[in-house]
C-alpha cells in the first residue's frame, strides 16, 4: 500500500504569527514533503520494502548500507522525519509539562541549557540535516544532530523533538539566519505536550 502525504495538523497560516509563514508551509509541506512521499513510493515499488512500515524501511535500508537502496532510505526517512516535525509544532501556547521540564533539568542542568545545546547542534550541522532531542536506549536524554535525512531510528533512539535545518525549512522566513530560526522554533513553535507524550 502506497504512503500518502498526511494533512497538516493545523491550517497553513496557523503558525504565521509565530514565525513560520503560510508560504513556508506551502513550500515545505505541499511540495517538499509531497516529493518525499511520491519519490519514496516509486523507489520501494516492487522491492522487498513494498508493504513495510516507514520505521522498518528506515532501519532496514540504513543498516544495509547498499548503494542501490540510498534513494529508498533518503526519501522514506525524510517522509518519516516530516511526519513527526509537523506534529511537534502547534499554533497554541504550549506550556512545558512538569515531567518534561524535570527531565530536561536533570539531563542538561536546566531548560535553558537544553535549548542552548539544541540550538548549537542545529546551527552547527554542516549543510542539510536535523537537530534532535532523543531518548537513548538506556533511558537518558541527549541532543544529537544528523546529516540529510538520517534520524534517531537509525541508532535505536526515540525522537522526542526534531528540528529541520534544511534551508527549505527556514529560508523564506529567516533567510540565512539559521540560529534565529532555531531560537524561534524552541521559543514559539514547539508543542511541548507532544514532546512529553513521546517520552
Amino acid at each position: 500500500m502506497a504512503f500518502e502525504l498526511p494533512d497538516l495538523p493545523y491550517a497553513h497560516d496557523a503558525l504565521a504569527d509565530k514565525g513560520m509563514s503560510r508560504e513556508t508551509l506551502e513550500y515545505h509541506h505541499d511540495l517538499h514533503h509531497k516529493a518525499y512521499v511520491d519519490n519514496g513510493n516509486k523507489a520501494i515499488a516492487g522491492t522487498e520494502w513494498d508493504g513495510k512500515s516507514l520505521e522498518e524501511i528506515v532501519t532496514g535500508t540504513y543498516q544495509s548500507g547498499a548503494v542501490a537502496q540510498n534513494g529508498i532510505f533518503n526519501n522514506i526517512s525524510q517522509l518519516w522525519n516530516h511526519n513527526q516535525f509537523w506534529e511537534m509544532m502547534g499554533p497554541g501556547d504550549s506550556a512545558m509539562p512538569s515531567e518534561l521540564e524535570s527531565a530536561l533539568a536533570e539531563s542538561f542542568g536546566s531548560v535553558d541549557a537544553f535549548k542552548s545545546e539544541f540550538s548549537a547542534a542545529g546551527a552547527g550541522q554542516f549543510g542539510s540535516g536535523w537537530a534532535w532531542l532523543v531518548k537513548d536506549g538506556d533511558g537518558s536524554l541527549k541532543v544529537t544532530k544528523t546529516e540529510n535525512g538520517v534520524n534517531p531510528l537509525c541508532f535505536g533512539q526515540t525522537a522526542l523533538l526534531g528540528c529541520d535545518v534544511w534551508e527549505h525549512s527556514y529560508y523564506i522566513d529567516f533567510r540565512n539566519k539559521r540560529p534565529a530560526y532555531l531560537t524561534n522554533f524552541l521559543d514559539n513553535l514547539v508543542d511541548w505536550e507532544n514532546v512529553a507524550s513521546r517520552m
